[in-house]
């Protein structure tokens, strides 16, 4: 198994960046590209949130 690709039960393929690519087999490739599309959705996501919450504390201390 490579070093850079590590199994998880629970997030699957991890990927690090700026590994090289030279090894890993195109259906690794698409794995990790998936893996990381979700993660971005899911920062994406955290964004939103935040911005909600900030939205809504600042409303919450307008005078």
């Amino acid at each position: 198994m490579d070093e850079d690709v590590s199994p998880s039960s629970k997030k699957g393929v991890v990927h690090e960046l700026g590994v090289p690519l030279d090894d890993i087999s195109i259906d690794e490739l698409e794995l990790r590209i998936e893996a990381l599309k979700a993660e971005i959705k899911r920062l994406e996501a955290s964004i939103e949130d935040k911005k909600s919450s900030k939205s809504a504390a600042e409303s919450v201390f307008k005078f």
